[in-house]
């Protein structure tokens, strides 16, 4: 692998460079359109992480790596997977009339209402009705200057950001925070022994070998096939993520608290092959069944503001204490450290804070990146630092822990990182038209109704095209585990 950038990405995940050839690209014009480069790091994102999934693969066939094809086309419907899905024909509803930019007396600032509960608070704060027009929040934000609204709703626990520039974010402390750690933060927690992986039949390439041990020729390789994951994310990154595992075969349950409200469409889109069940870890039988689950998973991936899981013993060395050898993979706005390291965030507000708004915007007022690329981004990294890590820890042992921020996806998009990013310097490149996501969407029956979805951009040779199952009903599953340890 020659390229600087992508060698770097791969790199940054423990990588092996000459895995690089591996891969080849299907570049397309005109998807994901932008000033900043997120068509390149969309394909660098998935091709990380699809040759991720076909290292792991090779590890437990035993045989050669499978060749990786990243398309642009899969990529860009992918990484706008939300806006893409119809449940029985209907779009979906991605924001909520509250969730924009608003002129303040100063500039600009941006917030986050989709839950009743941000809403709520903003509304309390502007000193105005449950039921307020967004006309009236716009007059009341309009008087008031742009860091007063970004504190006094972060305060009260709402969600609002100020428009930076980025010269003006890079002059913040949480982006020099941030600016000082890796694109991945990787780290060993202790000196596990080694988990031993079951083989998997087949030779590691070609569509003729089986996935599932004891599966019937023909099926798909899956290599998080057996594995556990314990899944407490929501949005957008983090589900991004145990979505993608859950296509590579993991055993993947989602769990979530049945106080926090969880919007349907969300669910319907993020949470194909996975099993959702609802524990509230503050009851103790509750807390008692969660850790029968933990005492049983392999990885556990969670994607809540740094600090809030801590209370339950969550934390990453709790974690390593209570089960030897996990992989932790953890994913914030912000990132665990610097003044913001608590704070709750999301990409809408990243774009704002980091300058990317203004980067896309224009003078009149601020724009918005084609798609929420921070969050499908980081996730698809973060699914990629997963499977390294089982591939490491296979071979060397260890509790490993994984770290992302939204906000340190942004400055490597921001920094020109991933400008100039092939996907693979030493494999074939190809050129081709792009026409639109139609070849890379699909309908799906399912229990919340017919849905027509992006199909996965995570593909090698022998790999699955699709996912096993479609999301069922929110909280609806037990909360056990399917697969044999």
């Amino acid at each position: 692998m020659t390229d600087p950038n992508t060698e770097s990405t791969w790199a940054t995940l423990g990588g092996d460079p000459s895995l690089g050839s591996r891969v080849s690209a299907v570049v397309r014009e005109g998807t994901l359109p932008a000033r900043l480069p997120v068509r390149e790091l969309a394909r660098t994102c998935v091709a990380v992480c699809a040759l991720a999934g076909a290292e792991l693969t090779a590890r437990r066939t035993g045989g050669g790596v499978p060749a990786v094809e990243v398309d642009d086309g899969a990529v860009a419907a992918a990484f706008r997977s939300e806006r893409q899905l119809l449940v029985d024909g209907r779009a979906p509803v991605t924001f909520a009339p509250l969730s924009r930019f608003w002129r303040t007396a100063d500039g600009w600032v941006r917030t986050h209402a989709n839950y009743p509960h941000h809403r709520s608070r903003l509304l309390g704060v502007l000193g105005l009705a449950p039921d307020a027009s967004a006309e009236a929040v716009a007059a009341r934000i309009a008087t008031r200057a742009s860091l007063d609204v970004e504190e006094s709703v972060y305060a009260a626990g709402g969600l609002t950001v100020a428009l930076r520039t980025p010269t003006e974010w890079a002059a913040h402390e949480q982006a020099r925070e941030l600016a000082a750690r890796p694109l991945v933060e990787r780290e060993r927690l202790d000196g596990a022994p080694a988990r031993r992986l079951a083989p998997l039949p087949g030779s590691g390439s070609g569509n003729a070998s089986g996935g599932m041990p004891g599966s019937a020729p023909g099926s798909p390789l899956l290599p998080a096939s057996g594995l556990r994951v314990l899944d407490l994310t929501r949005v957008i990154s983090g589900p991004v993520a145990t979505r993608t595992l859950a296509l590579l075969g993991a055993d993947v349950l989602r769990v979530d608290s049945p106080l926090l409200p969880e919007l349907p469409d969300q669910h319907a889109d993020l949470d194909f092959g996975k099993r959702s069940t609802t524990l509230d870890l503050t009851a103790r039988a509750d807390h008692r069944t969660f850790g029968e689950l933990l005492a049983g998973a392999d990885v556990v991936v969670t994607g809540y503001r740094p600090g809030a899981l801590d209370r339950f013993g969550l934390t990453p060395g709790a974690l390593a204490e209570r089960r030897p050898g996990l992989v932790v993979a953890q994913v914030s706005a912000w990132g665990a450290y610097g003044p913001w390291g608590g704070r709750r965030g999301f990409d809408s507000l990243v774009q704002v804070a980091t300058g990317i708004a203004v980067a896309e915007g224009s003078p009149q007022e601020p724009g918005a990146l084609p798609a929420q690329a921070l969050d499908h981004g980081s996730g698809y990294l973060m699914a990629a630092a997963v499977l390294r890590a089982l591939t490491d820890q296979a071979e060397e042992g260890g509790t490993r822990l994984v770290r992302l921020a939204l906000a340190r996806t942004a400055a490597w998009l921001t920094g020109g990182s991933a400008q100039a990013a092939a996907v693979a310097p030493d494999g074939p490149r190809e050129t081709a038209a792009y026409d639109g996501p139609g070849p890379w969407l699909t309908e799906t029956k399912s229990e919340l109704g017919l849905l027509r979805h992006a199909l996965p951009p995570v593909r090698f040779a022998g790999g699955p095209l699709n996912w096993a199952c479609p999301p069922g009903p929110w909280g609806g599953d037990a909360a056990r585990w399917t697969s044999s340890p």
